[in-house]
C-alpha cells in the first residue's frame, strides 16, 4: 500500500498523509497536471471523478464531480494558491453545488501537496490538509476523508504502471 503514514494533530487542525511511489517526481506530478490522469484516482474506486475545469496555476481553479455507485454526485473545487512544478502546490479545497459554485455550508481545507525524491529512488508524496477548526476537521473525518484519501492514493501505482 502506498500510504505509509497518516498523522492527525487536533491542536493544529491538520492531517498529513505520506505515500511512496516507485516513479520519479516529474512522473508523479503529471498525475495532477493532466486532468485525465487526475480523474483516474482522485475519487475513491466506487466514486470516480470527472474533472470539468483544470487550471493548475496560481489563481486558477480545478473543478470536478465524483459519481457514486447509486448515480449520486458530489462536486468539489480547488482554488489554486501556489504552484512550484513539479514539486509542490497549495490549494483551497472545497465542496461545490451541482453548478460548481462553492458550497458555503461546507468546510474548506488548505491542501498542500509536496513531492520529494525518496531515498533510494522514487517519490515521497506528502499531503497536508489544514482545517479551519476542530469541528471542521471532525466533520470531514466523519464523512470519510481519511479513508477516501487512502483509497484514492491506493490507485496511483496502477496508473503509474499503465501510463509509464
Amino acid at each position: 500500500m502506498p500510504v505509509v503514514r497518516v498523522d492527525k494533530d487536533l491542536d493544529s487542525h491538520t492531517m498529513t498523509v505520506v505515500a511512496e511511489y516507485d516513479a520519479p517526481v516529474e512522473r508523479v506530478w503529471q498525475l495532477y497536471a493532466d486532468p485525465r490522469q487526475l480523474e483516474r484516482f482522485w475519487g475513491p474506486p466506487t466514486w470516480p471523478a470527472t474533472v470539468v475545469d483544470h487550471d493548475l496555476s496560481p489563481g486558477g481553479r480545478v473543478t470536478y464531480f465524483m459519481t457514486g455507485p447509486d448515480g449520486g454526485k458530489s462536486s468539489g473545487y480547488w482554488d489554486v494558491l501556489e504552484v512550484d512544478a513539479p514539486h509542490r502546490f497549495v490549494v483551497s479545497d472545497g465542496f461545490a453545488d451541482d453548478s460548481g459554485r462553492p458550497n458555503p455550508d461546507m468546510p474548506t481545507t488548505r491542501m498542500e501537496l509536496e513531492l520529494t525524491v525518496r531515498s533510494g529512488g522514487g517519490t515521497t508524496m506528502t499531503v497536508r490538509s489544514t482545517f479551519a477548526s476542530t469541528e471542521a476537521m471532525a466533520q470531514l473525518l466523519e464523512m470519510g476523508m481519511e479513508e477516501g484519501m487512502h483509497a484514492a492514493m491506493g490507485q496511483i501505482d496502477g496508473i503509474l504502471a499503465a501510463v509509464g
